[in-house]
């Protein structure tokens, strides 16, 4: 047993604990209460500061984590989107295994202990499965027709059937169906039986830019250009839907309670309506959405029609960093510009960067301190004397000093 104490623990899972203390055995939360009750204990850490569960990175592409100079250049979505094509074929394996590296390097000095990692080259799943961290790595299908999908099906299929195999229980593998506007409809389809065949999850990204509205609406605007350039037949491509890209993707049976969204800026009250009554969560990444000119997610009609949420970053090649914490005073100022109270709504954020992502990853395991979960704990140098929800939300970006990873210590 090694007890770890701080002058507050906020287990998420309870109430908040002044001068709390948590109990970790063989990678196991064991205890979780006041310090003077706590166990005897091996050995003992005490931290300065506000303990909380490790956070959950509901969105990112960990093998982006090279391209931090798309962050810093200038190009909206649209030119964005087109570099990758152009920059990946030039990457080899231990490249692209590098960035992943770092990526989850970055991930745990920000308190991060779990991701729903979007994995494109098939070489990043080894230091993904190969890592401390909990969570799922989607294995995308991206720019594949359904002329191509037959040729094509197999190969990637085994990239599934292989990484499945690998004896990692912290982190599943799933299926990420890139968009509406790279995908068949019949692949699309045929990602989803595949998914439920296996039963494992699934996260494409949803109405991140209004051009994919555009497309799935009516078969038109920039994505349509673009496939039409790179030889994609799509069949939203010859007159779009006639509606919404959230009623697109429900029409597909690509909601339920086994997927959640990427992004979500798009979505009018239906939409949310329609993902609510599928359960289907939406992993907010403002900061992203921000730098490519993509819109403001709907922060206050979430929290206000009760709709699940999750936080996510993005990669880094369209976020500063991978911190999820510096997402919170965000989305925190969107909310309240678009007209939230503010009352609770720091306990909310806060909940939606640690057991609604776990919730948006079908995870009881993590994002929240209790008996039995996976010990991932995280240590902000915080003010401990104010609220620590309002602390955390405030200030909790940059400043994690510890990071407690399946009952691992890395100090920062």
């Amino acid at each position: 047993m090694h007890v770890y104490t701080a002058p507050v623990v906020v287990p998420i899972a309870g109430e908040i604990i002044r001068e709390g203390a948590v109990g970790v055995d063989q990678g196991r939360i064991a205890y979780v209460g006041p310090a003077d009750d706590a166990p005897e204990a091996e050995a003992t850490t005490e931290f300065d500061g506000v303990m909380t569960p490790g956070l959950v990175n509901a969105h990112t592409h960990l093998c982006y984590t090279g391209y931090a100079d798309m962050h810093e250049g200038e190009k909206e979505f649209f030119e964005w989107i087109q570099e990758f094509a152009r920059r990946n074929p030039a990457n080899t394996d231990e490249e692209w295994k590098a960035a992943t590296r770092s990526g989850i390097d970055q991930s745990l000095r920000a308190g991060v202990t779990a991701v729903a990692d979007v994995v494109t080259p098939a070489a990043a799943f080894e230091p993904l499965l190969a890592s401390d961290l909990a969570g799922i790595a989607y294995w995308e299908a991206c720019f594949i027709d359904d002329d191509s999908w037959d040729e094509r099906r197999g190969p990637w299929r085994e990239v599934v059937t292989e990484n499945r195999a690998v004896n990692n229980s912290a982190i599943a593998v799933g299926i990420s169906p890139h968009t509406l506007y790279t995908l068949g409809t019949g692949v699309i389809k045929a990602l989803v039986e595949h998914a439920r065949t296996l039963d494992i999850r699934l996260h494409p990204h949803l109405a991140e830019t209004g051009h994919e509205e555009m497309f799935v609406r009516g078969g038109a605007g920039p994505f349509a250009f673009m496939n039409r350039r790179m030889g994609l037949k799509l069949q939203l491509g010859d007159g779009g839907a006639g509606h919404s890209p959230a009623a697109e993707m429900g029409k597909l049976d690509l909601l339920g309670g086994d997927v959640h969204v990427a992004h979500g800026v798009h979505l009018d009250k239906d939409d949310r309506a329609l993902l609510r009554e599928k359960g289907t969560a939406v992993a907010l990444c403002a900061r992203s959405n921000a730098r490519l000119e993509s819109g403001e997610p709907p922060v206050a009609a979430h929290r206000a029609e009760g709709n699940p949420v999750a936080v996510g970053t993005d990669s880094r090649a369209s976020a500063p960093d991978l911190d999820v914490a510096a997402e919170l005073p965000v989305l925190r100022r969107l909310a309240l510009a678009q007209g939230d109270d503010g009352e609770g709504l720091n306990e909310w954020l806060f909940r939606a960067a640690t057991e609604g992502g776990a919730a948006a990853l079908g995870r009881t395991d993590i994002g929240a301190i209790k008996a039995g979960a996976r010990a991932d704990l995280a240590v902000f140098d915080v003010d401990t004397d104010k609220n620590p929800y309002a602390a955390l939300v405030g200030s909790a970006a940059g400043n994690c000093k510890a990071t407690v990873v399946a009952g691992r210590l890395i100090e920062h």
